[in-house]
């Protein structure tokens, strides 16, 4: 069932504002006498001013009118409970309709909960509602391309998941977590086993869930090592709801003597193989825990593998949280969730969500009264370097191949993260990458063809 909602239960946060930036009585908060102490800035990073006030007339498109623009949030909350993407669009949407919205119209946000399967009719609702999609994912997410690109609906996700939507035409992503036919790791995976611990190199084992998405993710994994020249001495595969007991995948690893280890499942199920491999005392020079897992929770769920273990991740150029004191941008994510969210705390994948919302303002600005899909999508996707305000390195939004070549390294620790030696060159990341391409068939990104349209019909 499609939602327009103004709060968001499962924030629980009674302070939390709507999302069209009003008060019960439709007065908006700041001229009801709110605390200007607790008023957040309208600038962001080094975007400056995002949001603003002014006078639009025309209703140009879909979920378009004079006062309003309807956008729409993908989550796989019913199935995940996880509320992390819809909890952004609240909060970026509060703070933007509190400083005037796109231009004066305010944003309405449209929650499309696929319980995980439900991709496809939350995807004609969209496609009969929304202007445009925005900071959003679903794990299951090809299932609602072909539905997407017939109705000429552009999307800006927080992350896609599957072969057939990443790169899909019409989807720009902000800070990409892959890519179509290259390896977003390759700088990573050069450092793991050529700088950081070369001794590694002949000894690396890959463990995927079972399940299409991590087994595909993990035969790209060994294509991508094995041309960094490593060998790939174990490769296994583990029920996706877990096991009883993780002492024989422990067991096997300390007998092929894995010292490079990378982990393609759900976050849940990593610490407790770790804590199976220090019960027998086995510990590989690395684990890529994926960012998924970069989170306080992970450090926590770690116990005593935290010292006995070393856990690596990819942000791939993503500031890092442990940077918010020096980095603008993140200090405005910060407050922009101590503002309208105080009970929670932004996490990764939000920075993306946050990134996406803003390319999507920037470049609905840009098209003035006239704010058509077409407009949004040509604005967004003419950016050469867009860093989301300075939550990540630059992505070259024109580029569909390789939009970004830097990568960032952070390492778990009793202390918390914190970024590992990996030489950054430009700043707070390494930019020194080229892409790995692929040479394996895991599928492409359905194009405007594949549905008998073209970018001439995109109005």
């Amino acid at each position: 069932m499609k939602i327009i909602r103004p709060l968001i239960a499962v924030l629980a946060v009674a302070s939390l504002v709507s999302g069209c930036g009003r008060d019960g009585t439709g007065q908006r908060e700041d001229e009801a006498g709110s605390d200007p102490a607790t008023s957040v800035s309208k600038e962001f990073g080094d975007l400056g001013a995002v949001c603003g006030d002014g006078s639009p007339t025309k209703a140009a498109a879909q979920g378009v009118t004079a006062e309003t623009v309807t956008v729409g949030v993908f989550t796989d909350f019913g199935f995940s409970k996880n509320s992390e993407f819809i909890d952004a669009a609240q909060v970026f949407t509060s703070w933007c309709n509190d400083h005037g919205g796109i231009a004066g119209r305010r944003i309405e946000i449209s929650i499309l909960d696929t319980k995980l399967t439900e991709v496809r009719q939350r995807m004609r609702e969209a496609c009969r509602d929304d202007f445009v999609l925005v900071g959003g994912g679903t794990g299951l997410d090809a299932l609602g391309v072909k539905d997407r690109l017939s109705c000429l609906l552009p999307s800006f996700p927080a992350q896609v998941s599957q072969p057939g939507s990443v790169a899909a035409d019409l989807e720009i992503s902000a800070s990409p977590s892959s890519l179509p036919r290259h390896d977003v790791y390759t700088g990573f995976r050069q450092w793991l086993v050529k700088e950081g611990y070369p001794q590694s190199i002949d000894k690396v084992g890959i463990i995927d869930a079972d399940s299409p998405i991590t087994k595909t993710l993990g035969d790209k994994t060994e294509e991508s090592l094995r041309a960094q020249g490593a060998t790939v001495v174990y490769h296994d595969l583990y029920p996706i709801a877990g096991v009883a007991s993780w002492a024989p995948y422990a067991q096997t690893i300390k007998e092929k003597q894995v010292r490079g280890l990378v982990f393609n499942g759900e976050p849940a199920q990593l610490p407790k193989l770790e804590e199976a491999l220090t019960e027998i005392g086995y510990s590989p020079d690395w684990i890529d825990a994926t960012n998924n897992n970069y989170t306080p929770a992970f450090l926590k769920a770690l116990g005593r593998s935290l010292e006995f273990q070393n856990n690596v991740v990819d942000l791939s150029g993503v500031a890092p949280f442990e940077k918010t004191s020096t980095v603008p941008a993140l200090r405005q994510v910060e407050a922009m969730f101590a503002r309208y969210a105080p009970d929670a705390k932004a996490t990764f994948p939000q920075l993306r969500a946050i990134s996406s919302w803003l390319l999507f303002v920037e470049a609905a600005t840009r098209c003035g009264d006239d704010l058509t899909r077409r407009c949004v999508y040509d604005a967004a996707s003419s950016m050469k370097s867009w860093t989301g305000g300075g939550l990540h390195a630059p992505v070259n939004l024109t580029d569909r191949e390789v939009p970004i070549r830097c990568f960032n390294v952070e390492r778990a620790t009793p202390a918390g993260w914190v970024p590992a030696d990996f030489r950054p060159d430009a700043g707070l990341y390494r930019c020194d990458v080229e892409r790995y391409r692929f040479t394996g068939n895991y599928g492409g990104p359905m194009t405007l063809a594949d549905v008998g349209k073209s970018m001439a019909d995109l109005n």
